[in-house]
């Protein structure tokens, strides 16, 4: 039986942008009642007249999902305002591409710190709530979502640190789940392939170039609202994993396969490096490449 989600509040991090603002509009339309959080007010503050523009309820707050203090008070906000809380999106995070060998402690540190442990910061306060309510007959206590990754399954080179943070965050959703099942907690752990979003940007910002997610072939590249508004279906019918539409699935199939098989999964990989190195290669001659 699908979830009636009328009403239900949802928090969501990192909705400044990307999924996580798309996702906000899609539960709005749904009839949540959406509580975003982000660095940049000035976006949020946007999205929430939009939300509202079109009959939705919305607030807004700035949030370092670093500071586990005001995580804990973005999550007292959702319910002070809207009564309770039913889902809770783990979305923030950002991405370096860089030589694991290159890279510092400190930035190591710092992506875990954002990545993970501000997952973990926003989901601890919003599962206290929703552990505290009544047991439904019917549906669940709550919903809680973390934003992977595919390379949570399979590590790309040169976005090993990103990849290991995805990791973490799937392989800690996965263990969620089966201890808050019995006690009417969904958990899910969602797996974009590749979205058209400010990710490409803000990778192009930290590392001064994007030499192989820039290049991404269109086919495994999805519209926000697309994952959205799957993330949506995800809320309404409970999954352990959304890996969004037949390319999410098709990615899926073929990195499980690949971790049965290191040698070719090397393989591939070199490739597919080597390939879009050209292709940067050959961009920055004619003057095209950043």
């Amino acid at each position: 039986m699908a979830i009636d989600l009328n009403g239900k509040p949802i928090a969501i991090t990192g909705a400044s942008s990307g999924i996580g603002a798309a996702t906000a509009v899609a539960c709005a339309r749904a009839g949540m009642a959406v509580a975003i959080a982000a660095r940049r007010k000035d976006k949020l503050d946007d999205l929430v007249e939009r939300i509202e523009k079109h009959g939705g309820r919305a607030i807004a707050a700035e949030l370092d999902v670093r500071d586990a203090d005001a995580c804990r008070a973005f999550i007292e906000l959702c319910v002070s305002r809207f009564g309770s809380i039913h889902a809770v999106y783990a979305n923030a995070g950002y991405g370096e591409e860089i030589a694991m060998h290159a890279m510092s402690d400190q930035g190591l540190r710092d992506m875990f710190e954002v990545n993970f442990f501000g997952s973990m910061n926003v989901v601890r306060p919003a599962l206290e709530h929703m552990l505290a309510a009544t047991q439904p007959e019917a549906g669940l206590r709550g919903h809680v979502l973390f934003c992977s990754s595919c390379v949570a399954r399979l590590a790309l080179p040169y976005y090993g640190a990103y990849s290991a943070t995805k990791a973490a965050q799937h392989h800690v959703g996965r263990a969620m789940k089966l201890e808050l099942e019995p006690q009417g907690i969904a958990v899910t752990t969602v797996h974009p392939i590749g979205t058209r979003t400010e990710f490409f940007q803000q990778v192009e910002v930290r590392s001064g170039h994007s030499k192989l997610l820039s290049h991404t072939p269109d086919a495994f590249l999805q519209r926000p609202d697309y994952v959205a508004n799957l993330t949506v279906r995800c809320l309404r019918r409970p999954r352990a994993e959304l890996w969004p539409g037949a390319s999410g699935t098709f990615v899926r199939f073929g990195m499980s396969v690949l971790t049965l098989l290191p040698w070719l999964a090397d393989l591939s990989l070199r490739g597919m490096v080597d390939r879009r190195l050209k292709n940067y290669a050959a961009r920055e001659a004619r003057g095209e490449a950043s």
